[in-house]
């Protein structure tokens, strides 16, 4: 009786701890938390991002384009086109700060006005980096091959809820 008893009292458990498995593998960002330190990094270790990348996201084609590492620094621009005009625009750069990386970026609309204050930047700083994977605040990029990365950024919903997008891309 008390092995049949255990087994009920475990199987609702069993199950709550399966579903937060599958929920937490299937989250690919993480968030940077108060306190925590940036990982020791190099842009040379993700020299693999330079280049011309293009997918599909937010109902339209996504374009990338990186830079090569050079003095501490790759620039980028992204464009999303929608509905044969552009979206928005981003610009930005993962730069080596402090020992650590920092991605920046701020975005503009078709007509190149800006989003954020002229002064300001959207920052992400690095939470973890291993071989294939960056995880910045909320934003990861992934390796998967010479041809192909995915980008995970939680866009959140301004109400505290989370809301992950995945970017795949192809090398051009």
């Amino acid at each position: 009786m008390y092995l049949v008893y255990k087994y009920k009292l475990m199987k609702p458990i069993t199950l709550c701890f399966l579903f937060a498995s599958i929920w937490l593998r299937s989250q690919q960002t993480v968030s940077y938390e108060q306190g925590m330190l940036s990982p020791t990094a190099k842009l040379d270790t993700i020299s693999w991002l330079a280049g011309h990348w293009k997918g599909e996201a937010f109902g339209g084609i996504v374009e990338e384009i990186w830079s090569p590492p050079q003095n501490g620094s790759m620039m980028f621009s992204f464009r999303l086109i929608a509905d044969g005009a552009v979206g928005f625009y981003e610009f930005g750069h993962i730069i080596e700060t402090n020992g650590t990386l920092l991605l920046q970026l701020k975005h503009f609309d078709a007509d190149l006005n800006g989003w954020e204050e002229k002064d300001e930047t959207v920052d992400f700083k690095l939470v973890k980096i291993t071989e294939d994977r960056l995880y910045f605040d909320d934003f990861t990029i992934e390796y998967i091959s010479d041809k192909e990365i995915n980008m995970y950024v939680d866009v959140g919903e301004g109400d505290g809820k989370s809301n992950e997008v995945k970017f795949n891309y192809h090398r051009q």
